[in-house]
């Protein structure tokens, strides 16, 4: 609940003189709650420590006595030889932990107690209730830096501890020993039946080899291999020449086409086959180059005739011997390129021919040289077989060997350096239970405090206050007597109670700067949630330190049920309250006075029926404007809102409410209820009053006020 309680606006109460503080953290407010339950409920720790060390000593006082003895072991260097496999334990806290294990198993424990039980000079074993020998507790610590270990037994009959121990030592030595041995012959086993595994293994492959060599004559496989590789070789290298050839004849048959058709420039097709019917196609060129010669010899005679006889009859046998010549010399080209075409198709064929036969052969030899290659192979994989099991069968054999010199060899690392000491009685579990007693029940004690805290919501402090309703507070009176129930007399004009006067006086200067809808507050309702907080107290007092200011103030018994200011101020209660809502007389004729000046008092008269109806007519509306006219402060001690409805009733009629919780009294939740009800009943919340608060802390600003009026003795 934040200041939306407080709907009025109001002066800081630190400049007020009152005592306000930020809200503290939750950690802060609860251990305050709980160091305040520890001071009041201190009994409780104590009664809970008193009864756990008492029940820890009638535990410890049941409980076996318990005996120690102590032993101490030494583990020993060991030689190790080049290539030796080693046999070892963890090192470390994991071989004390095994070591723990071992010696507290039920397998060294029955080879102890029948170690015990074959050795003549040893004690008789003694036997409990359920006929089975004390436990012994094994405890193993490294001392530190060293390689010395302290073995510590521990049972109820100090006797049988200290010679169980000297028996358990030696048991675990041989025992240790015997595993070794164990787990060598086991291991040495296991190797030689490895390497007869791998010697039928061996034989198996080398009998393999013998009669793949045997079948297969490598000698000759190996040359067959080697010579058809080296003549496939050749007949590769002879294809890729017939290839070239085969190219090089499409290639002159792509120009003998182009001559046939007249667009070769003259390129004759065998001039790209070199040395290809060179003979024949020389005779053949030279004959047509004759006939070309003569059909030009013939056209430039023709010329020179017709230059210089045009009309000479010789120009046309000139023509007619260059048309023979002409035709002559196309049938010799024709003829010529047929045979070309033939002699060109002649070689292609031979020459697919040729290639075809170099194809079949090279695949032939491909076959044979693959052949001769795979028997190859084989042979090497069973030799590499052999050879890998050759190999891991030396590896074994060199284990083998290590296994057998270790075996002979002792292993055992450690060697007993002291025997089991004399038996001592241990009063440590006793001590751990008593402590573990007493910090149990000391722990229970404070844990109830720290619950009882936690449910208990009263306020027991301002910084309380802030924290649940807001910076409300606008009073802080303290507490002055010894106990919560003392009737302390009203306040006087020379009260030497100082730090109490000056606390009202701090509320009344905060009433002067309180206002509402920007005006003083004069009719003020003083209120709180349940009885015995303080209120009609509180009521008085402030009417006191109001008119000894010089205030008129007016003092109204307000609680028209069970009202007794007139019993505190030490008057009748006459006609009063009651009677003037009632109509029955004026207000001139019950109020009271001759307490101080300034201070004027109305009872609140003779209750009958259910006087909280009164309250609801106008008469209420006609006193209240009657008195604030006629003082400067009326201040109304009403009923707790809880109670009954008078204060609901009241609270929005005047100028405003002072609402007044108890230290150590007032429950939070209750006290948020009744401000949320004032609220809903639109009534004017002026602030909190923190009554009864413990003066002994800091925060308190009037601790010190007997110090300040004190007489001066210099005076």
């Amino acid at each position: 609940m934040g200041n939306e309680l407080i709907p009025v606006s109001r002066v800081d109460y630190q400049a007020s003189g009152s005592a306000a503080g930020s809200s503290p953290t939750d950690s802060n407010h609860r251990l305050r709650r709980f160091l305040d339950g520890l001071k009041k409920f201190w009994w409780i720790p104590l009664i809970t420590l008193v009864l756990a060390i008492g029940i820890g000593y009638f535990c410890v006082r049941r409980m076996q006595p318990l005996f120690l003895s102590q032993s101490r072991v030494r583990e020993t260097m060991k030689m190790q030889l080049p290539d030796q496999s080693v046999y070892s334990d963890s090192s470390g806290n994991l071989a004390t932990g095994t070591m723990i294990e071992l010696l507290q198993s039920r397998k060294l424990r029955g080879i102890t107690l029948a170690r015990m039980k074959a050795d003549p000079s040893n004690i008789e074993i003694p036997l409990g209730k359920d006929g089975q020998p004390p436990f012994v507790s094994i405890s193993v610590n490294s001392s530190p830096n060293s390689s010395i270990y302290n073995i510590t037994a521990t049972s109820s009959n100090p006797d049988f501890t200290q010679h169980y121990l000297d028996a358990l030592m030696p048991s675990y030595i041989n025992y240790d020993r015997d595993i070794r041995n164990t787990v060598a012959g086991d291991t040495l086993a296991s190797i030689t039946d490895q390497m007869q595994g791998l010697e039928r293994d061996m034989k198996y492959e080398q009998d393999q080899l013998m009669t793949f060599q045997q079948t297969n004559n490598m000698a000759v496989v190996q040359e067959e291999s080697s010579v058809a590789s080296s003549y496939l070789g050749k007949l590769q290298m002879q294809l890729e020449d017939l290839q070239l050839e085969s190219k090089l004849l499409g290639a002159a048959e792509k120009a003998n086409e182009l001559q046939v058709a007249g667009t070769n420039n003259g390129v004759n097709p065998f001039d790209v086959i070199a040395g290809s019917g060179a003979g024949g196609h020389a005779a053949g060129a030279q004959d047509g180059k004759a006939s070309s010669v003569d059909v030009d010899l013939l056209k430039i005679q023709r010329e020179q005739l017709i230059k210089t006889a045009p009309e000479s009859p010789k120009i046309a046998d000139y023509d007619e011997q260059i048309k023979r010549a002409q035709a002559s010399v196309d049938a010799n080209r024709n003829q010529s390129l047929s045979q070309h075409t033939a002699q060109l198709a002649a070689y292609r064929e031979a020459n697919q021919i040729k290639i075809d036969y170099d194809k079949a052969a090279i695949k032939e030899w491909q076959a044979k040289v693959e052949s001769a290659n795979m028997i190859l192979g084989e042979a090497e994989r069973l030799k590499l077989n052999i050879q890998r099991t050759q190999g891991v069968y030396d590896r074994l054999t060199l284990m083998s060997q290590n296994v057998g010199i270790s075996r002979g060899l002792d292993q055992e690392s450690l060697s007993i350096l002291e025997p089991a000491s004399a038996p001592w009685r241990s009063y440590q579990r006793e001590k751990n239970s008593m402590g573990f007693a007493a910090f149990g029940g000391l722990a229970f004690g404070l844990g109830i405090i720290f619950l009882i805290g936690l449910r208990d919501d009263r306020f027991t402090s301002m910084t309380d206050v802030n924290s649940v309703l807001g910076d409300s507070v606008v009073g802080l009176l303290p507490k002055i007597g010894e106990k919560d129930d003392d009737l302390l007399p009203l306040l006087s004009p020379n009260d030497t109670r100082h730090v109490y006067a000056e606390s009202y006086r701090s509320l009344r200067s905060a009433l002067r700067f309180l206002t509402t809808s920007g005006d003083n507050p004069k009719v003020i309702l003083i209120t709180s949630a349940t009885p015995n907080e303080g209120k009609s107290t509180v009521s008085a007092n402030l009417a006191y330190t109001l008119a000894m200011s010089g205030s008129r103030v007016l003092l109204v018994d307000g609680d028209l049920r069970r009202g007794r200011l007139h019993q505190s101020l030490g008057v009748k209660n006459e006609a009063g309250f009651i009677e003037l809502l009632m109509g029955n007389c004026e207000s001139d004729q019950v109020m009271q006075t001759n307490f101080i000046p300034n201070l004027h008092f109305i009872s609140r008269g003779a209750a009958e029926g259910n006087p909280g109806d009164l309250l609801l007519s106008a008469r209420l509306d006609e006193l209240l404007e009657q008195w604030r006219q006629a003082f400067d402060y009326v201040l109304i001690d009403s009923s707790p809102v809880f109670a009954v409805a008078d204060a609901g009733c009241l609270a929005p009629k005047v100028d405003g409410t002072l609402f007044l919780v108890r230290s150590h009294f007032s429950s939070a939740r209750v006290t948020r209820e009744a401000l949320e009800l004032l609220v809903q009943r639109q009534a004017k919340i002026l602030g909190v009053v923190f009554n009864m608060a413990d003066t002994s802390g800091r925060s308190h600003h009037y601790t010190h006020a007997d110090y300040y009026y004190a007489p001066n003795k210099s005076e």
